[in-house]
């Protein structure tokens, strides 16, 4: 064996490290999606149902050993249907992954600048303005797709982005305010749009907009931007992670990280658990 290291009786080799590797890189990606959501608990459950099952197996409770064998012998479908949500955002995790690297090889051939396609102005001075006024607002700016499948649960617009006419939506007494406007090079296309809601565990603090905007960039590679209609605070949402109550000028930093496809870089603390977000809120207060 290649690269082969003694230990006692054991031969590790690189393919062994690597092999390692992978295996540790891949349950922290599993516990980065199950962080803060209700599938720990079930996991955990499910860990104390089988250990459990050890027990009484071992002991020689033959009747509840059937039982619970019966059930651990259907673990893997039993794990696919209880962890179905978080499976589906490894799967897209993966595939957002790939796309961005083939997008990635795209621009470098292309040189396009997605940033000249959008109005970064309007979107900041729209969402500021709002905030000042307390409006709340939801815009999901997309680099890589049109999002035709929750574009087309509102109302279609494909108009170009101005602060006059983000202003109007998100009014308090416009029927397109409740809800979402999707952002696509450089127009809106359309608003009232319906996003999926994360299921992890936010503070009571926040409501349904910030839910949404977490389970929409959970789900896609997007930046979510949500301006709180109770205290007219400014967060963004992306790859799964909430950063809150951001200046003007940061909200058009990350936008411009977005677009331009870099990672992004928190100058603030991100807030992904109640705990954390808790801590902060009556910090700042």
């Amino acid at each position: 064996m290649i690269f082969a290291i003694k230990i006692g009786f054991l031969e590790i080799g690189i393919v062994d490290f690597i092999d390692i590797s992978l295996v540790a890189y891949l349950l922290f990606q599993v516990y980065k999606l199950m962080r803060g959501s209700v599938a720990v608990r079930i996991f955990l459950g499910f860990l104390f149902l089988y250990l459990i099952f050890l027990v009484v197996d071992a002991i020689g409770m033959e009747l509840l050993s059937a039982i619970l064998g019966q059930f651990m012998g259907v673990g893997v479908l039993a794990a696919i249907i209880l962890f179905q949500q978080e499976i589906r955002k490894f799967l897209l995790l993966i595939g957002r992954t790939s796309f961005r690297r083939d997008s990635m090889m795209k621009n470098i051939f292309k040189r396009s600048n997605p940033t000249a396609e959008y109005n970064v102005t309007a979107i900041v001075e729209g969402a500021k303005q709002m905030g000042g006024a307390n409006t709340g607002a939801l815009m999901v700016i997309s680099r890589t797709s049109e999002l035709k499948f929750f574009a087309e649960s509102g109302d279609p617009i494909e108009a170009v982005i101005t602060k006059r006419l983000l202003l109007p939506i998100f009014n308090k007494t416009s029927p397109l305010h409740d809800g979402a406007a999707i952002l696509y090079r450089g127009k809106i296309k359309a608003a009232r749009c319906i996003l999926p809601v994360t299921e992890r565990d936010v503070p009571a603090q926040f409501g349904t907009r910030h839910r949404a905007a977490l389970g929409m960039s959970e789900e896609t590679d997007t930046l979510v931007l949500v301006v709180s209609e109770e205290t007219g605070q400014i967060s963004i949402a992306r790859n799964g992670e909430l950063t809150h109550n951001l200046s003007p000028l940061e909200v058009r930093r990350r936008i411009n990280e977005y677009l331009q496809d870099k990672e992004e870089i928190a100058e603030e603390p991100t807030v992904d658990s109640g705990e954390e977000l808790i801590s902060r809120l009556e910090a700042a207060t």
